[in-house]
């Protein structure tokens, strides 16, 4: 049986629905050995900012039950050196390139996305407006109206399909959802990690240098999947889910609660052929719903919910 796979983020379209996560891939050419560039319906290179950052102090990631605790602190060497060094590799290679910048302030997103606008190869820009590990990172993706500043900035500053990646960090997600979509967002990933932290009880204190951390993996799987499922039936733009997916069966979960692509994050640090070989399997796992298009199953679960739920 052939199966359409194609999904589509507001303006930009993908021949299917897995991705890479920023921060979990590097820059790509550590993974070439392990993954299938041609199988990827697009790929997140690591964050990057406007100038070199030396990240903060180890130990930076701690192993948790089903779970890992990074405080990497966007350990980068600047977008100038991502243009030059990394992006000529980058944009060789046979899937969507989706870029990922972080801001220290408002006025540095669109200042990159500006440095951006016109590098061939670059399918969309992710916005990292919730990293829980440096100083200020999270507060962009807690105010509706700065996130909507910023997605508005970088939309003027490019001409780029725009992903608006949100932090769980939140009493409520929706608000800042309809900021992002407001701002011209064309679509949201959700989400990035949920802050925690791990303690050396015998020498009573942190064990990450940063004292706190954002924390991945299969043990936020469920929080996010709920996320998901609450913006998906506000209906307000598509979804990239991220969080806990290891293998087909975690992909098609969020497909059906309403997402429209997913992100593998940290099962490419004990899996890095995850991503190749879940591509795989979907055909398979859609046929088994009789599906014939991708989008035939994506929010298909708020369909078997009573009319009055």
């Amino acid at each position: 049986m052939t199966v359409d796979l194609t999904t589509r983020l507001g303006r930009l379209t993908l021949r299917n629905p897995i991705l890479t996560a920023s921060g979990t891939f590097g820059y790509a050419r550590e993974m070439a050995d392990f993954v299938d560039f041609t199988q990827l319906g697009g790929l997140v290179p690591k964050t990057v900012t406007r100038q070199p950052r030396a990240g903060n102090p180890p130990p930076r990631t701690v192993e948790t039950a089903s779970g890992l605790l990074n405080a990497i602190g966007l350990d980068n060497d600047g977008i100038e050196h991502f243009i030059f060094h990394h992006l000529p590799y980058l944009r060789t290679l046979p899937t969507a390139l989706v870029a990922n910048i972080a801001g220290k302030s408002e006025e540095e997103f669109p200042e990159m996305a500006g440095m951006l606008a016109n590098q061939a190869g670059i399918a969309a820009i992710e916005l990292n407006l919730s990293c829980p590990n440096v100083a200020g990172g999270a507060d962009f993706a807690t105010q509706p109206a700065v996130t909507k500043r910023i997605v508005e900035r970088v939309r003027a500053a490019c001409s780029f399909p725009i992903l608006a990646k949100l932090t769980p960090n939140v009493t409520d997600i929706l608000p800042i959802v309809r900021a992002a979509a407001e701002g011209g967002a064309d679509a949201v990933t959700l989400v990035n990690t949920y802050l925690g932290m791990a303690i050396d009880w015998k020498k009573r204190k942190p064990i990450l240098g940063n004292q706190t951390g954002g924390l991945s993996g299969p043990a936020i799987k469920p929080m996010v999947l709920r996320l998901v499922w609450h913006v998906a039936r506000a209906n307000i733009l598509p979804i990239v889910a991220v969080g806990g997916i290891a293998n087909v069966d975690d992909v098609m979960e969020f497909l059906v609660a309403g997402a429209q692509a997913v992100q593998i994050g940290t099962a490419n640090f004990y899996d890095p052929s995850a991503s190749s070989r879940i591509v795989g399997q979907l055909t398979d796992a859609l046929s088994y719903l009789r599906a014939e298009q991708l989008k035939d199953v994506i929010g298909t679960a708020h369909t078997q919910l009573p009319s009055n739920s």
